[in-house]
């Protein structure tokens, strides 16, 4: 309950307190600004929810009786208190000012407040109005949500304050496109994975300090292999093979040589997976271990594979099409007895 909803006294004293204040409000017209008659109020008091707001109404000499008002409920009279609500208190009482305070100030004490005043002449009164401001809360916000690429998603930011908050969204991410929008809500159709991220709601009135809540969006896609390179190693030596691949949610990884797949554990062999790449260490290279390798990546959205050699440091190989050949003195001696055997 406001000012407004102040306790009344009881009835008992209703017909004497109607006939002490009907000279103090009259059915008359607020004061106006230039009227030299009588000073007006404030023409209004902004305060922020929780603080306290001051009316005060500056009188003179020729003021005999005062009072302040709130709609209908009388809150002080003079000296005395009318209000049984202990946040309202008197400041002033003198020749010159008659104001009062209201402490821990909410939106239900918005309003018109009225100023009457009794000269020698005639009664007159004066209204302020008090305007309550309220920080901005974000109340209901989308929760965090994981969509295929290239579904359609929709956030929603709910938030209130007084004035009404300005609600923006905005993608925090490294790989951010910039893509803002000034709603309560965001559409986005066809999403990308470069849209996954966080999606920040703010929401300000310049009240206070604007609040900020994020959304999570997770956007999954099949498995993408991005760097899987052939290497050549000497037998006897450490040798490894990557394969580096992008997916959401994480791909599994496995592993071939020809249409044989690798078994884990398998004897001169580690195969380590981790979330984006899996890497397969020959520790003694042999001869049998030379040969073309292939990757496969996969997650229930799709899988997708590379092939990549391991090869001796006196093969040639063709990165891109894989294919691979031995190079050396012996394969210059067949040369001439290929010329040969032409000519025959």
């Amino acid at each position: 309950m406001g000012v407004g909803g102040c306790l009344a006294l009881p009835w008992r004293c209703l017909v004497v307190l109607c006939l002490r204040l009907l000279f103090l409000v009259p059915a008359g017209v607020p004061v106006r600004s230039g009227d030299a008659t009588f000073p007006k109020a404030m023409d209004n008091v902004t305060v922020r929810q929780g603080e306290s707001a001051t009316l005060r109404c500056t009188v003179d000499n020729r003021v005999t009786r005062v009072a302040w008002l709130n709609r209908s409920s009388i809150l002080y009279a003079g000296n005395d208190k009318w209000c049984l609500d202990p946040r309202v208190v008197l400041l002033a009482n003198t020749k010159t000012q008659y104001s009062i305070q209201i402490h821990d100030v909410d939106v239900y004490d918005e309003g018109p407040y009225t100023c009457s005043v009794q000269t020698d002449n005639h009664p007159k009164t004066s209204r302020v109005h008090l305007i309550v401001q309220v920080s901005p809360k974000i109340i209901d916000i989308s929760s965090d949500i994981s969509i295929n690429e290239g579904g359609n998603v929709s956030l929603t930011c709910i938030a209130t304050g007084r004035p009404d908050p300005t609600i923006t969204w905005r993608h925090i991410s490294p790989k951010a496109v910039g893509f803002i929008s000034e709603d309560e809500y965001l559409e986005i159709t066809g999403i990308t994975r470069e849209q996954s991220g966080e999606y920040e709601c703010s929401a300000s009135n310049d009240v206070s300090a604007p609040v900020v809540q994020r959304v999570k969006v997770t956007v999954n896609y099949p498995p993408y292999i991005s760097d899987a390179k052939s290497t050549g190693v000497p037998v006897g030596q450490k040798g490894i093979l990557l394969c580096e691949a992008s997916a959401v949610p994480s791909a599994e990884f496995q592993w071939y040589k020809d249409d044989k797949r690798l078994a884990e554990g398998q004897k001169g062999l580690k195969v380590e997976n981790k979330a984006f790449f899996s890497r397969l260490t020959f520790f003694n290279v042999s001869e049998q271990d030379y040969g073309n390798y292939t990757c496969v990546a996969s997650n229930q959205l799709g899988n997708t594979n590379a092939s990549m050699i391991l090869y001796g440091p006196g093969a040639v190989h063709d990165g891109n099409s894989g294919a691979w050949r031995r190079s050396g003195s012996a394969w210059l001696l067949l040369l001439p007895l290929a010329h040969l055997a032409r000519q025959f």
